[in-house]
């Protein structure tokens, strides 16, 4: 449960709690206990109205009915159809890839899926993709190149699988070649982080000229409580270290790391999947019209400016 909703409950457990105290007629002692539930009522309200912190947004962004690939194709997108195998060695659930219609021009979209129950996590490997799965990507990647046919990525993992499988099959240089491969596609990319943005394992399908973030979402290298267990030698630093990650998207767009911000229905994209899909849909669509401006050289071009930029810091005097 993220953090406004437990603050809303409690909240509306007090105020109920105080009706019914004032409604019995309020001694000394109840009004003394009044005054104490007030307090807290009115410090509950300072807490909801009050910005939420990095930690709270990595607790939305993890929220287990956050709105997910599969969500956002049904409500965004028409005419889906899945593509499947990296004809190498197999599928991988955890990336959806097909083909698909978005307001009339046909599009490739690749995105990563979580599922929602035990069964469904665990066919889709809990979002987190094989290396078979950033080939089928690549692989449909290059075929929507061939049909000039922009691409639009929906990042939700918390990276790419750590197993000793996934490494014996090229784990590392299935990432590796995407990030080189979709640095040249002569295609429109859109990268959206929709939920959790985890390391490489998100970045192997974000080479993308406009990369985008919901607002509640979040993007680094590593977890925080990763961060904070290595940093700090003690996990439960996490709310610390999410701070001093700068993993939002506020602050990666201050940083020049992200170049547009989604926003979310108030509470969060949980709270309203069919608002949060027409807010991205808003969103894409503006994207997609001002890349389609721009030449397959000139795609390419500023594509690699882009990322060769990023992390470069000038002071001056």
């Amino acid at each position: 449960m993220a953090p406004t909703e437990k603050a809303q409950q409690e909240l509306e457990q007090i105020e109920r709690q105080v009706a019914e105290m004032e409604s019995n007629g309020p001694t000394d002692a109840t009004r003394r206990e009044i005054a104490t539930l007030q307090e807290r009522i009115d410090h509950l309200r300072q807490e909801m109205n009050a910005p939420p912190t990095a930690w709270q947004k990595t607790e939305l962004a993890r929220h287990p009915q956050r709105p997910q690939t599969l969500d956002y194709i049904e409500r965004v997108f028409t005419d889906f159809s899945e593509i499947h195998g990296d004809r190498g060695f197999g599928d991988d659930a955890a990336i959806i890839t097909g083909m698909a219609r978005f307001h009339g021009e046909e599009v490739l979209i690749v995105g990563t899926q979580k599922g929602r129950d035990m069964k469904q996590r665990v066919f889709r490997n809990f979002g987190t993709p094989h290396p078979e799965g950033y080939r089928k990507a690549i692989r449909v990647m290059q075929v929507a190149e061939k049909f000039k046919r922009p691409i639009f990525t929906l990042i939700d993992t918390d990276g790419a699988y750590p197993g000793i499988h996934a490494e014996e099959r090229g784990q590392a240089e299935a990432i590796a070649y995407n990030l080189r491969e979709m640095a040249r596609l002569e295609v429109p990319i859109i990268a959206t982080v929709i939920g959790v943005g985890g390391s490489g394992g998100a970045l192997a399908i974000a080479v993308a000229d406009r990369v985008l973030m919901m607002e509640n979402s979040i993007y680094s290298v590593i977890s925080p409580e990763g961060c904070a267990a290595i940093m700090w030698r003690d996990a439960s630093k996490k709310e610390l270290a999410a701070e001093a990650m700068r993993i939002t998207a506020t602050d990666l767009q201050e940083l020049g790391c992200v170049d547009d911000i989604v926003p979310e229905p108030e509470g969060g994209a949980h709270r309203d999947h069919e608002a949060a899909a027409n807010l991205l849909d808003v969103s894409l669509q503006k994207h997609l019209a001002e890349l389609k401006k721009l030449s397959p050289a000139e795609l390419i071009a500023s594509r690699y400016n882009k990322f060769r930029t990023i992390a470069q810091f000038f002071k001056t005097e």
